[in-house]
């Protein structure tokens, strides 16, 4: 692994090992995974992504997410050379777009993301959104996908409270692994309604763009006072405080995409900062809860 010490790889990875997310099939995964939107998208970055991806199974951060649109499967190719010949390490995620979840064409798209990931199953496949296809038949074609054994499991992404209580009420509906969302100290919309219904259903989520990806949401988390101070009591940077707030429960799992190394590092490092009940108040008060239902944040 480059120049990286073996030995602070191994306690690294002993670390987040401690820290699971246990799905309803009882199968645990590692509370930080890596993301892949907006990989693949400049070959001059390519190899580092692909030891960034590599680096990130070392240190047992095995969930990797990915898409059929992510550059229109670019990405998905991308993730296919960087578990060649690990694909038994790696929890393996894609998505299918809502145009493609109907029955006549999500055994296609499945098929599709199979091959450009050079496997022959995933370990999850979720709606991207929800679109004009009826939920029943996503789920009936989730389900077939499923008894075929092209996926193991099966589950939703960007769906708010009434879309879960819709999906809870439909046949297998409830066959549901995780629901994928936005979330981060700095959108924290779904602590009002959607986190809860899904602690009483005992169903994980799953966290993309737990970093605020960019733009000014992600300056203020790098430079808000109350992660400042955290950051130097820690030792750490501002970035990996606000990824330990996001882990800070073993129900949700996050998945910061990381094109370097250096950062699949610092991620991984963030699930050993364990914030204190005063350091949680003190972000609270910085960035708090909404007392409201407010939309569900998409990007």
């Amino acid at each position: 692994m480059d120049h990286w010490d073996s030995e602070k790889l191994s306690e690294i990875r002993s670390r987040l090992e401690k820290r699971s997310v246990t799905l309803p099939d009882g199968t645990t995964v590692p509370c930080v995974g890596q993301g892949t939107w907006h990989m693949a998208e400049n070959p001059r970055e390519r190899a580092e992504e692909i030891k960034a991806l590599r680096l990130g199974i070392e240190l047992g951060m095995k969930v990797i997410d990915t898409a059929e649109m992510y550059g229109h499967g670019a990405a998905e190719r991308l993730v296919g050379e960087a578990i060649k010949g690990r694909r038994d390490e790696v929890f393996l995620v894609s998505k299918v777009y809502p145009h493609n979840s109907g029955l006549d064409k999500i055994a296609t798209a499945c098929e599709n993301s199979l091959k450009r990931l050079g496997t022959d199953y995933l370990d999850l496949y979720l709606l991207h959104w929800r679109g004009r296809v009826p939920l029943e038949e996503t789920v009936e074609g989730m389900e077939k996908l499923r008894k075929e054994g092209k996926i193991l499991r099966w589950g939703v992404s960007n769906f708010d409270t009434d879309d879960m209580e819709e999906l809870w009420g439909i046949p297998d509906g409830r066959n549901c692994a995780v629901n994928q969302v936005l979330y981060h100290l700095g959108s924290r919309g779904i602590d009002f309604d959607l986190l809860p219904w899904h602690r009483a259903h005992r169903l994980p989520i799953m966290a993309y763009s737990p970093l605020a990806q960019g733009g000014s949401l992600r300056k203020q988390l790098l430079t808000d006072p109350a992660v400042q101070s955290l950051a130097e009591k820690y030792r750490v940077k501002p970035l990996q405080i606000a990824l330990a707030w996001t882990i800070r429960t073993n129900d949700v799992i996050a998945i910061p995409k990381a094109g370097r190394q250096q950062h699949v590092l610092e991620n991984a490092e963030a699930a050993a900062i364990e914030l204190t009940p005063e350091d949680l108040e003190k972000l609270d008060r910085a960035f708090p809860k909404p007392r409201k239902k407010v939309p569900l944040d998409m990007i």
